[in-house]
């Protein structure tokens, strides 16, 4: 997950990965605690450094925390120092094995976003202007991806979606990352998703992956719906917390 969305950014302390896109979406801009630790003394010692980094750019400190009993002791610490809840967000997975469908031409695939599909994915997802576009696009090209994009009958983008397909390692098995998944509001109900979605996966079955993974936030049952229907199952949870909230950042 972190390979399929990184930070240009980041540096490793104490099993601490600290990651920083100028303020572009939470993931990049957050600390993955990959060894959260047990002793209270120690992470207070790693949350004094992790503020020292981010304040040196201009960033609050957000942690993303997995909903595991070993980010418990972590947790307990975050909350005696006053650190917001915030986003609570689904990785669901499902094996390789592509829904039976026939192969959709309606659908554009590319292993490049081009600009229709940028603007159309930023305009349901992002927060800010061009150049925190831009900063945007850095990350999802920085890892190798397929793009889907599919028109409605007037040929306007109606739907995108992204395959992220970091590299594995030698012997283990390769897993795609679906993001990205964006209807322009107007669009919605229609099936668009649905194909960006199907379109995705024949692609990964293409590619051979033994596997997908998605985020989606709690709070977002109509794409949970869709994500159900394509096999699906929720396979843990995460949730940011952040100190002293200055401005809002993209859950995506």
């Amino acid at each position: 997950m972190d390979a399929a969305w990184p930070a240009a950014d980041r540096e490793e302390t104490g099993g601490w990965l600290l990651r920083a896109a100028s303020g572009v979406t939470q993931r990049a801009n957050s600390v993955w605690p990959r060894k959260p630790g047990a002793g209270a003394h120690a992470q207070l010692a790693a949350l004094r450094a992790a503020r020292l980094w981010y304040r040196a750019r201009r960033l609050p400190l957000i942690f993303q925390v997995f909903d595991h009993p070993r980010y418990a002791p972590l947790n307990a610490v975050l909350d005696a120092e006053g650190f917001t809840r915030q986003s609570e967000t689904l990785v669901l997975v499902r094996d390789g094995v592509a829904p039976a469908a026939r192969a959709d031409r309606g659908v554009e695939i590319s292993t490049e976003p081009s600009g229709e599909w940028l603007r159309l994915w930023w305009s349901v997802d992002g927060r800010g202007d061009d150049a925190a576009l831009e900063v945007a696009s850095g990350i999802l090209t920085d890892c190798p991806s397929v793009y889907a994009l599919v028109r409605d009958d007037d040929g306007n983008p109606a739907a995108v979606g992204r395959l992220a397909l970091p590299v594995a390692e030698p012997g283990s098995p390769r897993w795609g990352g679906l993001y990205c998944m964006a209807t322009r509001p107007d669009a919605r109900r229609r099936g668009y998703g649905t194909r960006v979605l199907n379109a995705l996966l024949g692609e990964g079955t293409r590619l051979g992956l033994a596997g997908y993974w998605l985020l989606v936030t709690a709070a977002n049952t109509g794409a949970q719906e869709l994500y159900d229907r394509a096999g699906f199952e929720e396979a843990g949870r995460y949730l940011y917390r952040q100190e002293r909230p200055k401005r809002h950042l993209t859950g995506c």
